[in-house]
């Protein structure tokens, strides 16, 4: 019994994923061709010697000829075959460039993602405990002040302030000019990985702090902890038996949920730091109008923020096995 309501979960899981993944190719076919951009007038402004008939086969070749509906569907058929066309920035696949500029980009968004986590919900935990103590108004101010700061902003002052003026870290790029990838060291990577991950874990930090405070003080005022006080235990033993399995669930929902955040903020801290990531691929196929290369990162990122919003639901279910008949609806 149990491993067929398994099976259940993963066939809805996997129905889920594809009506998304649908849906998602469906809404950015249409934004595409309600766009004002035409690659074709770009190319010919690009190349002024174009001739009529090369037009009219460019044209042809593209389809755009052919009615909105039988486009969708060519193009939804050369998908489902694995051909996400050939970028006409990079002249490269679609899908070689996603590979290897996603590799970057996971580096960068896991080192931000466990960050912002960690010290989140340490700093949470800290300021639940002593609610209305001064160490909790502190980093409540602290917390509030760093949810209203841009992200760019934050990494052109990083950049100022640690590669400028104290030249503690790299300009940018995510290895040193000039050395061969294969003669990269692990530290040097790191050496350019900590100030982008630095820029876009101070959003979701403060997040994850303010979140884990306000659970926290919740079953902190609950009747079984005030209980647990009479009994003369500490704040410690009261986290650790009564809060942390209360609030654990609520953290790791907020975690994986923001990587879509992540994901959104990664285009905006690559593009401060120069680092060559899907962000910054996603940015200047935006803005040079790389079609194939944009809808293939969009389909892409959906696919990814599902993946997170999955694991945590089997994490929830992991850690609390009750709340597995919430997600099975």
């Amino acid at each position: 019994m149990g491993k067929l309501k398994g099976l259940t979960q993963v066939g809805v899981y996997l129905i889920r994923g594809a009506t998304l993944l649908l849906a998602s190719s469906v809404v950015c076919f249409i934004l595409v061709s309600m766009s004002p951009f035409d690659p074709i007038r770009e190319y010919i402004q690009a190349n002024p010697g174009v001739s009529e008939e090369n037009v009219a086969r460019m044209e042809e070749y593209w389809g755009l000829n052919d009615p909105p509906v039988r486009r969708y569907f060519k193009w939804g058929g050369a998908l489902l075959s694995g051909d996400f066309g050939v970028s006409s920035i990079f002249r490269r696949p679609v899908l070689e460039i996603i590979g290897t500029r996603f590799q970057a980009t996971l580096a960068l968004m896991l080192t931000a993602w466990a960050f912002s986590g960690i010290f989140g919900f340490g700093v949470g935990c800290l300021m639940g405990i002593a609610e209305g103590k001064p160490v909790d108004r502190v980093f409540k101010r602290l917390c509030l002040i760093m949810c209203s700061i841009p992200t760019f902003w934050i990494g052109v002052v990083f950049l100022a302030v640690f590669s400028v003026r104290l030249g503690w870290f790299p300009f940018g790029l995510s290895v040193p000019i000039g050395v061969a990838p294969e003669d990269v060291t692990i530290w040097q990577r790191l050496h350019h990985l900590i100030l982008p991950a630095l820029t876009l874990s101070f959003l979701s930090f403060a997040n994850v702090a303010l979140h884990t405070r306000e659970k926290l003080a919740d079953v902190m005022h609950s009747d079984y902890v005030l209980f647990a006080r009479a009994r003369g235990e500490r704040n410690l033993s009261i986290l650790r038996r009564h809060g942390l399995r209360n609030i654990l669930i609520p953290a790791v929902t907020m975690k994986f949920a923001s990587f879509a955040e992540l994901f959104g903020g990664s285009v905006i801290a690559e593009n401060v730091f120069s680092y060559p990531g899907l962000g910054a691929a996603a940015s200047a196929a935006g803005l040079q109008g790389d079609i194939p290369l944009l809808l293939g990162i969009t389909l892409f990122s959906t696919l990814f923020v599902f993946a997170g919003n999955a694991i945590a639901n089997v994490l929830c279910i992991l850690i609390d096995p009750r709340t597995s008949t919430s997600f099975s609806k």
